[in-house]
């Protein structure tokens, strides 16, 4: 497994991250247990700052369905980023975090009038319209508020990249936003324009996550500058935001090639400039939403061993403490991911073991055929790189209870999200009255 942001092996041979000793961790906090370096969750929002903000000229997101928190909402607010969130749940947990409203942006390709009030009532910066549907419900709720409110229009551009069908959403197949290619998209901005309680700010698109060719996003860059020219043609309006999503992929495992996102940047802002000044139009702000670059290269998920299965000249199995519950992407998406003994990690690896869940799921495997030291009951498995969308996808199936969240940093660790009991389990559960009474 490489070793990321904080992480080393200390004197007795364990995984360390944030000065935190692995080992000693799951005895504190118990397993599953989801590990969050500090430090780099601020270095890569440090980054990403510097790369696309730097002059005032640009502005960064995250992408709250990667991973948010009270605690990381209060880490992207420091960093100077803004909010990009889906739901009424995380408008709701920004607010409580203190968030500032003016920079969040409300995506979603069905946002329920509740959720579009709640963003209203709130004080959201900008809604990012997926549907005229939405569009026409959003002008008839912000009737009658001092304040218009500022959209941008979801546009699918009709570019395919090379990522699993499921995260791409550039294409004109898809459930988001205003295809391009068809009309539908200019259509759009002409009925946004009609609305007289919406204020029509720019575009927004995204292609696609985890995605490798930086050429991809020149494209995309592209395509959106010629469609903001003709945008101005047809109606005379200058469009003066594109946010180009986000997508930029990382390294889960050693067959993972991330591009450089020093590189990535310049080549996002250069296209637009350069698309700006031959089609003759201001150079619109840049916004891009990063999310699982920021959030997945500083977790780790450590677990304990329980059973060790051998079918001989078949396969090993090795079954953890948890599994499909706190981490569903290997069964939805095929993802695959690296790991380690945590308290073997200065040893070699002897044996080729796959890594089992504990749920009553065959599908319920978190790595096929890994290398690793001998393994024995009681091990801690130390998986890499799931920071990104393995908190915010697990679940309760087999009525598994959620694992805590810890940060670290500087050798201290706290918890940010506790993590479920057994009463937790049963709390929204209700015996109706004709059940009740029985022995």
């Amino acid at each position: 497994m490489k070793l990321q942001g904080t992480a080393t092996v200390n004197e007795q041979g364990h995984l360390t991250i944030g000065g935190c000793d692995a080992v000693e961790l799951v005895k504190s906090f118990g397993s599953p247990l989801y590990v969050m370096d500090e430090a780099l969750l601020r270095e890569n929002c440090r980054v990403y700052h510097q790369a696309f903000c730097a002059g005032g000229a640009g502005e960064v997101l995250y992408a709250g369905k990667t991973f948010l928190t009270l605690a990381m909402c209060r880490l992207v607010e420091d960093a100077g980023l803004g909010l990009d969130v889906v739901s009424g749940g995380e408008l709701y947990t920004a607010r409580r975090a203190g968030f500032p409203m003016d920079r969040v942006y409300f995506h979603g390709n069905n946002k329920t009038p509740a959720e579009l009030m709640q963003a209203l009532d709130y004080g959201v910066g900008q809604v990012v319209v997926d549907n005229l549907y939405e569009m026409a419900m959003l002008n008839n709720l912000a009737a009658g508020r001092e304040v218009p409110v500022k959209v941008l229009l979801r546009i699918t551009p009709g570019i395919e990249c090379h990522t699993h069908e499921f995260i791409r959403t550039g294409q004109i197949d898809s459930k988001f936003g205003f295809a391009l290619p068809t009309g539908q998209a200019l259509e759009a901005v002409k009925a946004v324009i009609d609305h007289s309680h919406l204020v029509f700010t720019g575009l927004h698109c995204h292609i696609g996550s985890q995605i490798f060719e930086l050429t991809s996003f020149g494209y995309a860059a592209t395509v959106m500058m010629e469609f903001i020219a003709e945008i101005r043609r047809q109606t005379g309006v200058t469009v003066g935001t594109l946010n180009l999503g986000g997508g930029f992929g990382i390294r889960y495992t050693e067959a993972d090639t991330p591009g450089d996102l020093a590189a990535y940047a310049r080549l996002v802002l250069d296209t637009v400039a350069r698309e700006a000044h031959r089609c003759g139009l201001s150079v619109p702000k840049v916004v891009v939403e990063p999310g699982r670059s920021i959030a997945g290269p500083a977790g780790t998920t450590l677990y304990t061993v329980g059973s060790v299965k051998e079918i001989r000249g078949v396969r090993r199995y090795v079954a953890v403490d948890g599994g499909m519950t706190d981490n569903p992407r290997p069964a939805l998406y095929g993802s695959r991911y690296e790991a380690m003994l945590a308290n073997k990690a200065d040893r070699e690896a002897v044996e080729v073991v796959s890594i089992t869940g504990k749920c009553c799921e065959s599908g319920d495997m978190l790595i096929w055929d890994i290398a690793l030291p001998k393994v024995e009951s009681g091990d801690i498995l130390a998986v890499s790189c799931t920071g990104a969308y393995n908190y915010t996808m697990s679940m309760n199936y087999n009525r598994l209870a959620k694992p805590a969240v810890i940060f670290v940093r500087d050798g201290q660790a706290a918890v940010v999200v506790e993590r479920e009991s057994l009463d937790d389990l049963i709390r929204n559960d209700r015996i109706p009255p004709y059940l009740q009474g029985r022995s």
